[in-house]
């Protein structure tokens, strides 16, 4: 996995990681750290020569005419090998001058390109200025902690001036450059002095703001942020594969195979949001091209900022997470100096450090999103997409036209409420006639039949179903006329659903089951259940398992409501004493239900963490209540708000990446494992938050009549569900290690 999605991207991620693997060895990076002074590291020109200085430079400056994402792939690659030299300073450099106005462009950015010039960016100075008699601007001051600025050619600085801030481009020879010591071994930071020093006006880069400068750092630190988190994940996770301790590879514990799950999953939000932010500053080119005039990109510039602000949170703070689990997971000899981890996590640290804090990114994600700032993750679709379009409109609009059962029905019927399972339940719908399905019936006001369970019965009735079963149960469950619960877990089995002791014993004509079911949702009204039974004891846990569909009001089903945490009854125990299932209503073959169980799990998990469960614990619902409170948020609750956006925010920009690769073919991989796990705690957080707000007026019951404390008290406690049903949290962790990282599976019982 990578920033970028596309095949380009992918090639180029590994074509770079494969160049810089040959070229960065460690001997590169620890004769770095060695040497008496930085210097231009021996493969400069090699990065001049594949082109990697100017992937977001247009061609009429000497560049490959790509853009900034190509870019964050290339620096994300470069990061994972913590490369010296002053590669992402300089590319910093060039993004800013191309972001301005002016002749400094076609003057400084083919040197940049070629690498016959190098730059560097303060982010932050003390610098002043005026205007001289020549007209030119007379400069003053210092800066400090500039990345490259001991190697740079080309300085890129703000100057106070009585007209605000600008920014000029300024020769190092021209100021007095001090390199200091600096917390990252491979590459040097410097103090910048300037003393009356005249600037041209074709070097000030008219246009150019301060908050640009430090989205475009957002997204390049933050790719290589992105790059270092990724070399500490793979490096922790093929280290817990081979360290034998107590017996057994470390990775087969839970605690290390829990850290290193959560270390991918930082890694993965750092990517989404970086990606984000770089897609969210090329939407700004193109519609700022596409304009004539300056009103026609109103509203423009806070989407990118918004975005780059998250970045600004989510990827410094990856990288030194998963820097600091990665010492840990290596244990004595990642403290040593001779491991290559302390390196990156040095890396990680500076990185941060010259962003700014967390927390000042947090305060602008904040202040942007209470302003009403958000983002609509866009799906960019192919240009074939229109004539299908088309199609699928005019089928959508015939059957907005209907109302109430006869719509329901007419959607059920035209496939468009499961649309990729096949005809005729669904349409057999490629991933980009799913998307437009859903944007069309959006458009159109037409909402889907609520299925509730019968979402995950659906797809395992169609693929493993008889045709009588199908055709008795598929078309109204579709259509919402059939309501079903799932019987799968039972009190002593809990996640580990295959440990079921449920008997189904052979009679004439069918089955006898007998046991006791628990978790079951809507079971006190649902007419039909799933359920899995055990028919035979012998071979593994996983055999001897039969998938039955039973009718919820047959003699010997009792159901008795469990009382929630809310005072409500959604679950349900449900005892089945004696009660015939016949032979017609085995789905599968007999004993190889658990297969068949799958199918409906792989369902419901998805169904489960698409959203915020039912209880409206929404990020635009905790903002609406922010705006509601008639007072200002204090410092401590706008961060902890903030949060909640990014951690928000990286679960969309997630969901988008999986839809991506599947509209491209593409097995969505460790985006889809980590949004499902991400989503199902996220409702939680949104809750938590906006009791934190509430004061005292949070310990109102828990009761939506009464108004904000009410609703978000029962939002609260009802989503501390979502981290167990559907597979615990713990669970996940468990999955995402063994099938993202390749963990060695926990050891059979007893051994």
């Amino acid at each position: 996995m990578a920033i970028g999605l596309s095949e380009e991207h992918e090639a180029l991620h590994e074509s770079v990681r494969g160049w810089a693997e040959r070229n960065i060895p460690s001997e590169v990076v620890r004769a770095a750290i060695a040497a008496e002074s930085e210097a231009r590291p021996a493969f400069w020109s090699g990065l001049a020569d594949q082109g990697l200085l100017g992937l977001h430079i247009p061609e009429e400056h000497g560049g490959s005419g790509y853009g900034l994402l190509e870019t964050a792939v290339a620096v994300e690659a470069l990061g994972e090998r913590v490369a010296p030299g002053p590669y992402v300073p300089t590319v910093l450099a060039s993004a800013a001058i191309l972001a301005a106005e002016g002749k400094a462009a076609a003057e400084l950015l083919p040197g940049l390109a070629d690498g016959t010039l190098t730059g560097a960016v303060a982010l932050r100075g003390s610098i002043s200025g005026g205007q001289g008699a020549d007209g030119a601007l007379t400069v003053g001051g210092t800066a400090e902690f500039v990345l490259g600025g001991a190697l740079a050619d080309v300085l890129v600085l703000p100057v106070h001036t009585d007209r605000g801030e600008v920014w000029v481009a300024v020769d190092a020879s021209a100021a007095t450059v001090t390199p200091v010591g600096s917390l990252d071994l491979t590459r040097g930071v410097a103090t910048v002095e300037l003393d009356d020093v005249a600037v041209p006006a074709d070097r000030v880069l008219d246009g150019l703001k301060g908050s640009a400068v430090l989205n475009l750092a957002a997204i390049l630190l933050g790719a290589e942020a992105a790059g270092v988190a990724s070399w500490c994940v793979t490096s922790a996770a093929e280290y817990a594969k081979v360290r034998v301790q107590f017996g057994r590879p470390i990775g087969q514990f839970q605690g290390v195979k829990h850290k290193a799950s959560r270390m991918l999953v930082a890694l993965e939000q750092a990517r989404a949001t970086v990606w984000d932010a770089a897609r969210a500053a090329a939407g700004t080119e193109r519609r700022a091209d596409a304009a004539s005039g300056a009103g026609a990109t109103t509203g423009a510039g806070d989407e990118p900022a918004y975005a780059a602000a998250i970045a600004g949170v989510t990827a410094p703070d990856a990288a030194v997470q998963c820097a600091k689990d990665a010492v840990q997971i290596f244990g004595g000899i990642g403290y040593t100096y001779e491991h290559d981890v302390h390196l990156y996590y040095r890396r990680a640290l500076t990185l941060r450090a010259l962003l700014g804090p967390s927390s000042e990114w947090a305060e602008s994600v904040a202040e942007l999103a209470l302003n009403g700032v958000s983002r609509e993750m866009e799906i960019e679709l192919p240009e074939d997409a229109a004539a299908l379009r088309e199609s699928i409109r005019a089928e959508i609009v015939e059957i907005a036209r209907l109302e109430g059962r006869e719509q329901k029905r007419a959607l059920a019927d035209g496939g468009f409420v499961m649309p990729h399972l096949p005809r005729p339940w669904g349409r057999g719908a490629s991933p980009l006639e799913q998307v437009l399905i859903f944007q069309e019936l959006r458009a159109a006001r037409v909402k889907l039949p609520q299925m509730i369970i019968g979402a995950w019965v659906v797809p395992s009735i169609a693929a493993y179903g008889t045709r009588e079963q199908q055709e008795r149960f598929l078309p109204k469950t579709l259509a919402g006329e059939m309501i079903w619960c799932q019987l799968f877990s039972e009190p002593g089995a809990g996640s580990d659903l295959a440990a079921l002791q449920m008997k189904a014993e052979k009679v004439e004509g069918g089955w006898r089951l007998n046991g006791q079911k628990i978790w079951t949702s809507v079971a006190h009204f649902a007419e039909w259940g799933i359920c899995i039974a055990r028919n035979s004891s012998e071979g593994s846990k996983h055999e001897g398992i039969t998938y039955f569909l039973v009718d919820m009001k047959a003699p010997g089903v009792t159901v008795r409501p469990l009382t929630e945490m809310t005072g409500e009854n959604l679950f349900n125990e449900v005892f089945l004493d004696d009660v015939f299932v016949p032979d017609d209503l085995v789905v599968g073959e007999v004993g190889e239900g658990w297969k068949v169980a799958r199918n409906t799990l792989s369902n419901e998990r998805v169904s489960l963490s698409s959203g915020s469960g039912g209880t409206g614990a929404s990020v635009p619902d905790l903002l609406g209540l922010a705006g509601r409170l008639g007072r200002e948020l204090n410092p401590a609750e706008r961060q902890e708000l903030a949060r909640v956006v990014c951690e928000g925010h990286s679960i969309n920009a997630l969901s988008l990446r999986v839809t991506m690769k599947q509209l491209a073919g593409a097995e969505p991989g460790a985006d889809a494992s980590v949004r499902k796990l991400l989503s199902t705690s996220h409702a939680q957080h949104v809750s938590e938050c906006a009791v934190g707000l509430l004061g005292a007026s949070a310990a109102l019951a828990a009761d939506v009549k009464l108004g904000d404390p009410g609703f978000w008290n029962r939002a609260v406690l009802a989503t501390r569900a979502m981290t167990i049903y559907g597979g615990t949290t713990e669970v996940q962790l468990n999955i995402i290690a063994e099938r993202m990282l390749g963990l060695p599976r926990d050891p059979e019982p007893g051994k």
